[in-house]
């Protein structure tokens, strides 16, 4: 296999410009998104019982995300080995390596898997449960925020050869091509 392309999104944007530009996704889908929710409710209130468990579901998004990447390959039953960052940490936070490299098709599910899983019905959940919309709709903005890294592997995974092969490594991820030999 030869390497077509190595994308490693911290070396090429950096921390702080991707952090900006995740927060300020999940600020603008929330401003876009709590007008129209709130208007189709027709309704502000608020339940303030929500407050602790919207804090708590904070807390534990990252390691909920990266579970959403981990269930697909679970599912497709590929051999992954799952690590567990978060020893000095607050927020636990698991990485994930394949054992075997993932077709493009399997790596597109992988990376949109937390879009369909947390976003979609984060946003429907706001609508549905009017007395939480607003948590619901906070966290799920900031899950939108979160998942904007994962919209760039996938512009990247899609502009890949059809027959390409992903290798997930420590600072990013490798797109391979089967060699001619």
């Amino acid at each position: 296999m030869n390497c077509w392309k190595s994308i490693n999104l911290t070396k090429e944007f950096g921390h702080s410009r991707l952090y900006i530009v995740s927060f300020l996704i999940g600020l603008l889908s929330f401003i876009f998104l709590y007008v129209p929710i709130s208007i189709a409710q027709g309704t502000n209130h608020t339940n303030e019982a929500g407050f602790l468990p919207f804090i708590i579901s904070l807390i534990l998004l990252p390691t909920l995300h990266s579970l959403m990447h981990i269930l697909p390959l679970i599912l497709m039953k590929k051999r992954l080995k799952i690590i567990y960052k978060g020893k000095n940490k607050i927020l636990p936070i698991l990485n994930y390596y394949t054992k075997f490299h993932l077709t493009k098709k399997a790596s597109l599910i992988v990376a949109l898997a937390p879009t369909l899983l947390i976003t979609i019905p984060g946003i429907a959940a706001s609508y549905l449960f009017i007395d939480y919309s607003v948590y619901i709709l906070l966290f799920t903005c900031v899950h939108i925020g979160i998942t904007f890294i994962d919209f760039l592997y996938v512009l990247y995974i899609v502009k890949a050869p059809k027959k390409a092969f992903i290798e997930n490594g420590n600072d990013g991820f490798d797109i391979l091509i089967k060699s001619h030999s």
